[in-house]
C-alpha cells in the first residue's frame, strides 16, 4: 500500500512538472538610448543549453520553458554584455537594454550620424583614427579639415576655428562634457585643448543642441573622451611626432586600466616644443611655442548608474612674432607694405616678449541615474581656473612683467533630464547655474584692457524630438538664459565723455579722480533661443534635412568694455558700453546621399543677424609703446549666406576620391557693404590609394586651393609721418591673392606583437613650398605663411 501511494506521487510530480515547461519567453531587444531594436543579440540560459538570437526587428521567443526564475545573459557585439534575472510563471513577456556603443568607424570624416546631437542638422564627425594625425597640432588644424571650417589664426599657432564665417564667442566648444570658458573674445586666444585628450570630435552648424547653450550663433564643437569599454583590461598608446618646419615635435601617451565591475581610470600627457617657423623665404621670428598637457579621469561605470571625475591641465606659452610690434608711424607704415618682415633674426627655441602664456585648469565631477519610467538623470558640477598672461615688449624693471595679467575663474551646475517614455519620441530637459569671476591685476603698470567683474548666468531649456515613421522625424526645443554682470572699470575721462556716457550713463560713476572715473556697471540680460526642424529619408540612400534656429548672444566683456592696448593682438581695441545682444535667425537645408560608391552631401544656409557686434580697424595711434591700429567694436544688422559640398568616389576597390568645396558672403546690411574677415571661398581635392593587404597602406594626395576674397569693406586710412611731413596710406583692407597647397600624406602599420601594433604615418604639407598670405591669418600684414613641413608621426598601441 505505502508503495502504491509513493508511485502516485511520484507520477503525479512528473505529470506537474510536465504540465509547466511549455511556456514561452517572448520580447525583444533595444537600445537603451532611443529604443531602436538590436538584431543578432545572442540570449543565454545559464546552467542551460538553452541560446536563441534576436531578428532584424530585435525579438526573440524561448519555447518550453518552466515555472520558476531564470538567470539569462544578453549579448551583442557592439554592446557590454548583461546579466537579468527573469521569473517565468505563464507565457511571459521581458525587454532586455542594452548600452549601445558603435564602433569606432574607419572614415574621416562621418557624415549625418542618426544617433547624433540633433537629428535636423547634418552633423560632421572626426573619428579617434583622423584625430591622432593631428596629435602634434591643435583643434583648429583638425577642424579645418572639415567643410564649411575656416581658421581666424595668428601667425602659426594661434588658430581659433571659423563656422561659416562666425567665430570667438559665437562658437561653442565643449571639452569632455564642460563648455570651456577660457577667454574667448581675444581673436587671438585660441581654445585652451590638447587634442590627444579627445576620442572624438563633433561639429554641429548651428545652434541647433539647445542643451549646450543658446548662444552658438556660428556653431557648437564637441570634443568627447575615449570610450572605456566595461571589462578587465589595461591598454594604452603612446604618439612621437617630428616635424621639420619648427624643428620640433610632440610626445603623447595614455594609458588606461578598465574593470569588469565598471571601474575605470585613466591618465594621459602631452609635451610639445617647436622653435621659430620658417616661411619659404625667411624665418619668423619669436614664433615657437611650448605646451604641457596633462589629464585624468577615474569613475564607475553601470548600466544602470555611473559616475566620473576628471581633471585637466592646459599650459602654453607662445611668441608672437616680433615683426609685428614696430615703433613709430614711419615703421608702422613700412612693416605694412614691405614684402618681408622688418625683423628676421637666426632660429631659435628662445621664446620672447611679444608673447602670451596660458595656464588652463578644469575639474569636473558628473554622474548619472537610469530610471524606468523616467529616463536618464545626469548631474554636473565643474570648476574651471583660466590664466592668462600677455608680455610685450618693455625696458626697465617692467621688462619681466606681463602687460596683461587676467584670471577667469568659472562655476557651473548642471542637471538634465533624458526621457524616452514616450513611444518614438525623446524629450530633454535641463537647467544650468553658472558663476563668473574675472580678475584683472592692477599692478601690471598697464590699463587694464578688460575689468574685473563678476557674471551669475541662468538658463533652463526643453528639447523634443519624434519620429513620426521610418521616414519622418521632427525636432523643436526651446531655452532662456539670464546673465547679469557686476563689473568695475576705471575709464578715463576723456573716452568717458567722448562716447557721451557722462550724458547716458551718470548714475553708473562711484568716483571721480579728475583724468579718470570708476564705474560700476550692472548689466543683465535675458535671452531667448529655439529650434526647429524635420528629417525625411526619401529611401534608404537618400535624406533630406531642414532646421530653423534662434540663437541670441549678449555681448562679451570685450566687446563692452575694451578701452586700450591689447598686447598679444599688437592692436588698440575699443568697445562699447551701449551694445543689446545679437539675434540670429538661421535657415539650413541639406540634402544628403550614401551609396557604397558615390556620396555626397550639399548644405545651403542663411543666417541673419541683428546687432551683430563687428570690430574694424579705424586709425594708427601712436602711443608710448609705439604706433599700433587701433579697431574699434560697432553694432549692425548682418547676413552670412553660403553652401558647404561635400562628395567621394570610390574609383575602385583601392582608390577613392573625395572633393569639397565651401563659400560664405557676408555682408553689412546697415551700411550695404562686406563685412570683414569673411573665408574666402576654399575646395579640397584629395586622391587616396588605400590597401588593407599590405599593412593596411594608405597613401593620400590632396589639392587645397583658396581663391581670392574679392568682396571686403574699404577699412585703409592715411597716417601722418613725423619725420616727412607727409601722410601715406595704410592698406589694411585688399586682401592677398588666391594660392594653391599641394599636401601628401601616407601611413601604414606594422603588428608588433598579439596586443601591440606600430603605426607611421608621414604628412608633407605645402610641398611645393609656396609662398602665400591667408586673408584670415592676423599677421599677414608683415610676413608670409608657413613653408614646406615634413612630419613623421610614429604611434604604438599596447
Amino acid at each position: 500500500m505505502r508503495f502504491c501511494c509513493l508511485t502516485v506521487l511520484l507520477l503525479s510530480g512528473v505529470v506537474g512538472i510536465s504540465q509547466n515547461c511549455d511556456y514561452i519567453l517572448s520580447g525583444a531587444v533595444l537600445d537603451a538610448h532611443d529604443g531602436s531594436p538590436l538584431s543578432e543579440a545572442t540570449l543565454v540560459i545559464a546552467g542551460l543549453e538553452i541560446e536563441t538570437t534576436s531578428d532584424i526587428n530585435g525579438a526573440f521567443s524561448i519555447p518550453n520553458l518552466c515555472k520558476r526564475t531564470y538567470a539569462i545573459q544578453v549579448y551583442h557585439q557592439d554592446c557590454s554584455a548583461k546579466g537579468y534575472t527573469v521569473k517565468v510563471d505563464g507565457n511571459t513577456s521581458k525587454t532586455f537594454k542594452l548600452e549601445h556603443h558603435l564602433e569606432e568607424l574607419n572614415e574621416i570624416t562621418v557624415k549625418g550620424e542618426k544617433k547624433g546631437k540633433t537629428k535636423t542638422i547634418i552633423e560632421s564627425k572626426l573619428s579617434n583614427k583622423q584625430l591622432e594625425e593631428y596629435s602634434g597640432s591643435t583643434l583648429g588644424d583638425a577642424l579645418n579639415s572639415i567643410s564649411g571650417v575656416s581658421s581666424l589664426n595668428t601667425g602659426n599657432a594661434i588658430i581659433k576655428p571659423l563656422i561659416n564665417g562666425l567665430h570667438s564667442s559665437r562658437v561653442v566648444i565643449i571639452n569632455n562634457g564642460v563648455r570651456m570658458e577660457d577667454q574667448e573674445w581675444g581673436a587671438e586666444h585660441a581654445p585652451n585643448i590638447d587634442i590627444n585628450t579627445a576620442g572624438s570630435l563633433t561639429l554641429i552648424k548651428g545652434a541647433g543642441a539647445l542643451q549646450y547653450g543658446g548662444d552658438a550663433v556660428g556653431g557648437i564643437v564637441i570634443s568627447e573622451a575615449p570610450r572605456i569599454q566595461v571589462k578587465d583590461s589595461i591598454f594604452g598608446k603612446t604618439i612621437i611626432n617630428g616635424a621639420s618646419n619648427g624643428r620640433g615635435g610632440s610626445l603623447s601617451s595614455q594609458l588606461t586600466k578598465s574593470h569588469n565591475n565598471g571601474w575605470y581610470a585613466s591618465l594621459q600627457g602631452t609635451i610639445k616644443r617647436f622653435g621659430d617657423y620658417e616661411s619659404p623665404n625667411y624665418i619668423l621670428s619669436n614664433t615657437g611655442i611650448f605646451e604641457r598637457n596633462a589629464s585624468f579621469r577615474t569613475g564607475l561605470n553601470k548600466f544602470n548608474y555611473g559616475f566620473e571625475g576628471y581633471y585637466s591641465f592646459f599650459k602654453n606659452e607662445i611668441g608672437i612674432l616680433r615683426a609685428s610690434h614696430i615703433g613709430g608711424a614711419q615703421d608702422q607704415v613700412n612693416a605694412i607694405n614691405s614684402s618681408v618682415p622688418l625683423i628676421i633674426e637666426d632660429f631659435t627655441y628662445n621664446i620672447n616678449a611679444p608673447k602670451q602664456e596660458v595656464a588652463h585648469h578644469l575639474v569636473r565631477f558628473s554622474g548619472f541615474k537610469k530610471f524606468e519610467k523616467l529616463g536618464k538623470l545626469n548631474a554636473q558640477y565643474n570648476f574651471q581656473r583660466n590664466n592668462r598672461l600677455e608680455f610685450d615688449i618693455r625696458r626697465g624693471d617692467d621688462a619681466d612683467k606681463a602687460s596683461l595679467d587676467l584670471e577667469l575663474d568659472t562655476h557651473t551646475f548642471s542637471l538634465d533630464l533624458e526621457s524616452n517614455s514616450y513611444k518614438n519620441t525623446t524629450v530633454k530637459a535641463g537647467i544650468l547655474l553658472g558663476y563668473q569671476k574675472n580678475f584683472a591685476n592692477p599692478n601690471t603698470g598697464v590699463r587694464r584692457l578688460i575689468p574685473d567683474y563678476e557674471k551669475t548666468d541662468v538658463g533652463v531649456y526643453s528639447t523634443a524630438n519624434h519620429d513620426i515613421n521610418a521616414s519622418w522625424s521632427v525636432e523643436a526645443g526651446v531655452r532662456f538664459d539670464y546673465t547679469l554682470m557686476d563689473v568695475l572699470k576705471f575709464y578715463r575721462t576723456s573716452f568717458w565723455e567722448s562716447r557721451n556716457y557722462d550724458v547716458l550713463f551718470p548714475e553708473l560713476v562711484i568716483k571721480d579722480f579728475g583724468t579718470q572715473v570708476l564705474t560700476n556697471p550692472e548689466l543683465t540680460f535675458s535671452t531667448v533661443s529655439a529650434t526647429s526642424g524635420i528629417s525625411y529619408s526619401i529611401n534608404e540612400h537618400h535624406k533630406f534635412y531642414f532646421n530653423y534656429s534662434l540663437a541670441s548672444r549678449p555681448p562679451n566683456p570685450s566687446e563692452l568694455f575694451s578701452e586700450g592696448l591689447h598686447h598679444s593682438a599688437s592692436r588698440i581695441e575699443l568697445g562699447d558700453l551701449t551694445f543689446a545682444q545679437e539675434m540670429a535667425h538661421k535657415f539650413a537645408l541639406t540634402f544628403q546621399k550614401q551609396e557604397e560608391v558615390f556620396n555626397f552631401s550639399i548644405n545651403p544656409y542663411i543666417n541673419t543677424i541683428n546687432d551683430f557686434i563687428v570690430i574694424e580697424p579705424t586709425r594708427i595711434q601712436q602711443t608710448i609703446r609705439g604706433n599700433f591700429q587701433v579697431w574699434e567694436y560697432r553694432q549692425t544688422n548682418a547676413q552670412l549666406l553660403g553652401v558647404d559640398l561635400d562628395a567621394s568616389l570610390q574609383l575602385t576597390n583601392n582608390l577613392s576620391f573625395n572633393h569639397q568645396f565651401s563659400i560664405v558672403k557676408g555682408y553689412d546690411r546697415t551700411r550695404d557693404i562686406p563685412l570683414i574677415n569673411i573665408p574666402a571661398a576654399n575646395t579640397k581635392n584629395e586622391i587616396t590609394y588605400e590597401n588593407e593587404k599590405l599593412n593596411h597602406l594608405k597613401i593620400g594626395l590632396q589639392s587645397e586651393y583658396v581663391f581670392e576674397q574679392n568682396e571686403f569693406p574699404n577699412t585703409n586710412f592715411e597716417v601722418f609721418i613725423p619725420e616727412t611731413g607727409n601722410s601715406e596710406l595704410v592698406d589694411l583692407s585688399t586682401p592677398p591673392a588666391a594660392y594653391h597647397l599641394i599636401n601628401l600624406k601616407s601611413n601604414i602599420d606594422f603588428k608588433l606583437s598579439k596586443t601591440s601594433l606600430l603605426n607611421m604615418g608621414l604628412k608633407i604639407t605645402n610641398v611645393f613650398d609656396t609662398s602665400y598670405r591667408n586673408y584670415l591669418n592676423r599677421l599677414r600684414y608683415y610676413a608670409d605663411d608657413l613653408g614646406r613641413n615634413i612630419n613623421l608621426t610614429l604611434k604604438i598601441n599596447y
